[in-house]
């Protein structure tokens, strides 16, 4: 997505590759395998200070990865003063697509699609994070936080990189240039 819109790209996998960039996307994928390799190749320090001077933007498993909290015990960056319920929704087999809406993004009256796959929820969130996305749930139940923000560090629960809408990636790098 983000060779789409025009912005040079980098895979990071070593601390000084770091300093070779701007802002940070903690991807999806299995968020207690990517904080043991993070530990194995001693990246945790140094994401910790890359995310106090940079824009980090964590999906999906990466969100779980910027949490302060999750209930479990597993390697976390504590970077976002949120709490995460991991797979919130089941497995890989409750995956769903639906439409959000997110005011802060461009165009902000056209839903944007999000895809949630084994996705966390965003259970509690401190006074300095901004709530961006929730999801409307039915039987009057409160509607779940699945966006976040606080200061330049992005959350969200769902996949932006598997649709063809750009607005998250955008939104993300007015963080990195802010």
């Amino acid at each position: 997505m983000l060779r789409r819109i025009g912005v040079e790209t980098a895979e990071v996998r070593l601390p000084e590759q770091l300093e070779e960039i701007d802002g940070l996307i903690i991807p999806g994928g299995e968020s207690t395998t990517i904080g043991k390799l993070a530990i194995q190749y001693k990246m945790m320090d140094p994401i910790k200070r890359f995310g106090k001077r940079h824009a980090i933007w964590g999906t999906c498993a990466g969100a779980i990865l910027l949490a302060s909290d999750i209930q479990r015990k597993q390697p976390l960056l504590k970077l976002m003063d949120i709490s995460i319920e991991r797979n919130a929704f089941g497995r890989q087999l409750d995956s769903f697509e639906c439409d959000i809406s997110v005011p802060a993004l461009e165009s902000p009256q056209e839903p944007f699609p999000a895809v949630f796959i084994r996705a966390p929820i965003i259970e509690r969130t401190g006074k300095t994070v901004e709530v961006l996305a929730r999801l409307p749930v039915e039987n009057g139940s409160p509607e779940i936080v699945v966006a976040a923000q606080q200061d330049r560090l992005l959350a969200t629960s769902f996949h932006p990189e598997l649709t063809h809408d750009d607005r998250f990636h955008r939104y993300f790098l007015d963080l990195v240039e802010g």
